[in-house]
């Protein structure tokens, strides 16, 4: 259980950027890429904003053949699979298909599909459907498109829990491989933009602007906030263990230092916000980790403007950290990018392994009146240059699941 781990190759495909470096010039930048819902009708709504990826082409990726009938969360990730495998440099002859594994953070992506296959069931009968159609209704069906397309025939699983799945993605793959049971495994979530899932989030009155009167803005950390605006991206790392990085001589991103999972079973409400669990899960992180409080040189925080969670993100932080935590930058890039739910940890993963290759934190915008309760360094609407060694990436869900997170520099 002592192997290191690191991470080769990182993929993205966001709001801000179909491709690594795009992505960072803009998140760096501080560029929102919340606009205007085109991939149906939301104009009734109060809500009509997302991060959605406008400029997206799977044929680009995955060429032509066989993805007539895949939906679009399966093709958001299988192409960014394809593209984190070329940035690590694997190939079919690197390493065996048996070799290869894929764990895909996945609770809301099947269910676009679900539903349209069971309208149309129930609308024309069930002699009528599109057989066709059937395979994108399992939960795993993200997951094993992966594999097809990257051609990999080992561990192939699906984690969903809810907003942390892109994180447990990643931890569940450090452990498959800290075992010792294959040579590298793309890993990471997905959260692909339908209807569904924003009429549901929009009906719970979570999303920003739902209420009457509300600006609709992502505004993490800001006494403006009224709730999240949702986003889509896929967002993958390879990871190797690092004797099998060395010995292809591959370039090294940053290093899996420590992770920790823990679930608070409490019903979190501006009333009650018990920060116990999250504490504990930052703890087993930075214990697994063999590293301290002040070592910690960035927070990429889970703050979504959600007017609770925020708050019990900023107390959790301050509960462990004590008299650090006002010195450690703590950034909400969900500002930018949207709520991306199943795929927002492993986003932030990807961010903060730019961030230590780039000695630069990125930014919290949208931060104009300062709210007492979420009192952090939230780096606050422009991006900071700063040596950046280790880094915490936290995740909480509105299901109860928490994770936690430590990459760090290589040395």
């Amino acid at each position: 259980m002592n192997n290191r781990l690191v991470i080769t190759g990182i993929s993205v495909l966001s709001s801000i950027g179909v491709n690594k470096d795009e992505f960072w010039t803009n998140l760096t930048n501080g560029a929102s890429g919340i606009k205007d819902i085109t991939l149906f009708d939301a104009s009734k709504y109060n809500s009509k904003k997302a991060g959605e990826i406008t400029d997206f082409d799977a044929k680009e990726y995955l060429g032509k053949r066989g993805i007539r009938h895949i939906d679009r969360t399966s093709l958001l990730v299988s192409s960014a699979a394809k593209l984190a495998m070329e940035d690590a440099n694997i190939t079919h002859e690197t390493y065996g298909a048996d070799e290869l594994g894929i764990v895909i953070g996945s609770t809301y992506g099947s269910i676009d599909s679900i539903s349209s296959f069971d309208l149309e069931g129930l609308k024309e009968g069930p002699t009528f459907v599109n057989p066709m159609e059937f395979p994108n209704t399992v939960l795993n069906a993200p997951a094993s498109r992966v594999s097809i397309f990257c051609n990999a025939t080992g561990l192939n699983s699906t984690i969903s829990t809810g907003t942390a799945s892109g994180l447990d993605a990643i931890i569940y793959a450090s452990d498959f491989l800290r075992l010792g049971r294959g040579k590298a495994v793309v890993a990471g979530g997905v959260h692909g933009l339908t209807p569904d899932v924003f009429w549901g989030a929009y009906r719970s009155g979570i999303l920003s602007g739902s209420r009457n009167g509300d600006i609709e803005i992502s505004a993490p950390f800001d006494k403006r906030r009224n709730g999240f605006v949702i986003g889509e991206a896929a967002a993958l790392l390879v990871i190797e263990r690092l004797e099998d990085a060395l010995e292809r001589n591959t370039k090294i991103y940053a290093e899996i230092k420590g992770y920790g999972c823990t679930f608070n079973p409490d019903k979190v409400s501006r009333d009650h916000i018990d920060t116990t669990q999250g504490a504990r899960c930052i703890s087993i992180a930075m214990k697994d980790a063999g590293i301290n409080a002040e070592d910690i040189s960035y927070i990429s925080a889970c703050a979504n403007s959600s007017i609770t969670g925020d708050i019990m993100e900023a107390r959790i932080i301050k509960d462990y950290f004590g008299d650090n935590a006002d010195k450690i930058p703590v950034s909400a890039i969900k500002s930018m990018t949207g709520e991306c739910l199943d795929a927002s940890g492993s986003l932030q993963c990807v961010a903060g392994v730019l961030a230590i290759n780039n000695g630069i934190i990125p930014p919290t915008i949208n931060y104009q009146e300062k709210d007492e309760e979420c009192n952090l360094d939230c780096v606050p609407n422009n991006s900071r240059e700063s040596k950046v060694n280790n880094v915490l990436i936290n995740s909480f869900s509105d299901t109860g699941n928490i994770s936690a997170v430590i990459i760090s520099k290589y040395s």
